[in-house]
């Protein structure tokens, strides 16, 4: 039996119910992704590159005998050339029954969001797609970009989930 006490928020709330993020950095800038999507955190290892993998796809490694695909996402979005250190972090993501690895520069925190603390992504027209956008959270001085990893994980130039029939 679960004890309502343990529960800070009414249940008449839960449409609007706080999201936590997990935040990181790419370059200057710093994203947030849904924590429920985070399997784990590791440092970055040495990858088995693929053969004519796109140049995003940095390789393959074996986590605990699964071929995890690790994706740096500074050079999905061109953020300058990489550089790999003790910084480096790999988030293990696990969405739709496939788990795969993005290396990021770093990660800071968790951060809880209310529904009114998102505001949209603004409409960049064809110049940027802005699909994987959830919207910008702000909290205080800072601002996450807010990004739907299913979205941007399955997109078609990602290459990595295949559209799945239902």
């Amino acid at each position: 039996m679960q004890a309502t006490t343990s529960n800070p928020h009414p249940s008449s709330a839960s449409a609007g119910k706080p999201l936590e993020f997990l935040a990181f950095t790419l370059g200057q800038e710093e994203y947030g992704i849904d924590i429920q999507k985070v399997q784990e955190l590791r440092g970055y290892d040495t990858v088995t590159r693929i053969a004519n993998a796109p140049e995003h796809i940095k390789g393959v490694v074996n986590l605990r005998g699964i071929i995890v695909p690790i994706i740096d996402m500074r050079i999905k979005f061109n953020l300058g050339t990489p550089t790999y250190d003790q910084f480096t972090v790999v988030i293990i993501l696990n969405m739709a029954s496939r788990v795969m690895g993005m290396v990021v520069d770093s990660v800071s925190d968790v951060i809880t969001l209310s529904p009114e603390q998102i505001k949209p992504a603004p409409e960049m027209g064809a110049v940027l797609d802005t699909d994987y956008l959830i919207g910008l959270g702000t909290l205080d001085e800072r601002m996450l970009i807010l990004v739907d990893i299913d979205k941007l994980m399955s997109s078609t130039d990602m290459g990595l989930i295949a559209e799945t029939a239902h």
